[in-house]
């Protein structure tokens, strides 16, 4: 006991020379891998390391500045203050048995300001530490699901897309994400920062396609006061407050060519000179960027940059829609109804087959984010534990049928035909191609028929 406290004051002494804040936020940095977390007096979460995102299934942006730990811990043994065996309730349904480690924090006056947790995983022999999904239906997805940083999916075709980040997350190399619309492109992006020898710095991301030429410029790059009207002081752009972390730059494609050429320098010279300065800026930033197009096809067209190009794509990673993985839709759609489940007054226990068929043969133009929009849209409109054909939203009734009825060259009147181009025009959010796609019709005899129709 006495070596303890002389090794105690010895440890306080060296400690009075630091910074406290910076020194506990260099050693959370080093607690990447480890689930740890930290919260404030009223248990709002301050930090929720990689190691928790992982081992929860919650990422870190879902989390801070919430008090979230009472929705997916429970079960807790507090016979110890400082010890607790709990059982914490992952997003996708599982339930895991971990040891939690606290350590209560008191500020200056002496008064509980907070604590940090760690968490270790305490496996049992029956079930090594994995334990049943609650309430699990028939109609859940088997095992064999994956949760590979927040992106859940059991695709063969995935999996290899898992083993790209992995091992593009050890190198400094930018990464291209080409995928559709609501793919999940930005979880990509979080989950190459999250391995990434970055992960300790910032992950900032914007999308080059919601802002004006102008605007984007001194959001990427900053300007200094007077640089135009309205600038009355020094603005940090992103490349500056992203330093030594990513940056994410969603809908690449958009980008204006003279922003293009700025963006080139500074992945070429690692600096830049911001809008209204006259002195050059050095940075770190490492850039995984994402489009929903081609920029090859984009090169061709004379709107992007052969050299930004290349500079852009050292990795290209390509993520398959969802209706070409399947079997992640039963999976997602459970993954979406368990949170949901949580959060509302409804509880959903099983999905009707019918409905469960309409889902798997819907095409989904919008991808995970659509599947997430239809299980909201089901909470609001449904009641009771089963999830019916009459909850899904207007698109997957009577006109999906009418779909399916020309794709199978089953006759139609002018008026189901006009029907179902309006439909599968709404689908596809007014994508032709994809629309054309969705009636098994090529691109012309579709705009044929529209013009037919006067659709």
């Amino acid at each position: 006991m006495k070596q303890t406290t002389l090794i105690s004051e010895y440890n306080f002494n060296w400690l009075a020379v630091f910074d406290c804040a910076e020194l506990l936020v260099k050693m959370l940095n080093l607690c990447g891998p480890t689930a740890v977390y930290l919260v404030d007096k009223d248990q709002q979460v301050l930090y929720w390391s990689p190691g928790m995102e992982k081992l929860s299934g919650l990422r870190q942006q879902d989390v801070v500045g919430k008090s979230c730990l009472q929705d997916f811990m429970i079960k807790e043994d507090t016979s110890n203050n400082h010890d607790q065996d709990v059982k914490i309730a992952r997003n996708d349904g599982n339930i895991i048995g971990v040891k939690k480690h606290v350590q209560i924090l008191h500020n200056k006056d002496g008064f509980f300001a907070g604590g940090i947790s760690l968490l270790t995983v305490t496996p049992e022999p029956e079930t090594n530490g994995l334990l049943p999904k609650a309430s699990a239906e028939t109609a859940k997805p088997d095992s064999g699901s994956q949760n590979f940083q927040g992106i859940i999916s059991r695709s063969p075709a995935m999996r290899d897309v898992f083993q790209i980040i992995e091992n593009a997350a050890e190198t400094e190399a930018s990464v291209l994400v080409r995928g559709e619309s609501g793919a999940g492109k930005e979880l990509v992006a979080r989950a190459i920062h999250n391995l990434s020898a970055r992960r300790g710095g910032p992950f900032l991301a914007i999308n080059c396609a919601a802002l004006s030429s102008n605007l984007l410029e001194s959001e990427l790059f900053g300007h200094v006061r007077g640089a135009f009207t309205g600038a009355i002081k020094d603005h940090s752009g992103l490349f500056q407050r992203a330093h030594g972390g990513t940056l994410f730059l969603d809908e690449v494609a958009e980008l204006p060519l003279e922003l293009q050429a700025k963006l080139l320098r500074v992945l070429q010279e690692r600096n830049y000179i911001p809008v209204g300065g006259d002195r050059s800026i050095d940075v770190d930033v490492r850039i995984v960027a994402a489009t929903h197009r081609s920029l090859r096809e984009e090169l061709k067209s004379g709107r992007f940059r052969e050299d930004l190009m290349y500079r852009l794509r050292v990795v290209p990673i390509f993520i398959p829609p969802l209706r070409e993985r399947r079997e992640d839709i039963s999976l997602l759609m459970w993954h979406f109804i368990n949170m949901h489940n949580a959060a509302y007054f409804r509880k959903i226990e099983k999905i009707d087959p019918q409905a469960m068929r309409v889902l798997l043969d819907y095409q989904w133009p919008g991808n995970i984010r659509e599947l997430h929009n239809v299980v909201e849209y089901a909470f609001a409109v449904g009641r009771g534990a089963t999830l019916r054909l009459s909850e899904l939203p207007p698109e997957f009734k009577e006109p999906n049928i009418v779909i399916q009825q020309i794709r199978q060259s089953a006759p139609l009147s002018p008026e189901e035909e006009t029907a179902a181009i309006r439909r599968a025009l709404e689908q596809s959010k007014g994508m032709v191609t994809a629309a054309a796609g969705l009636l098994g019709m090529s691109r012309a005899t579709f705009w044929r028929k529209r013009k037919q129709y006067g659709v």
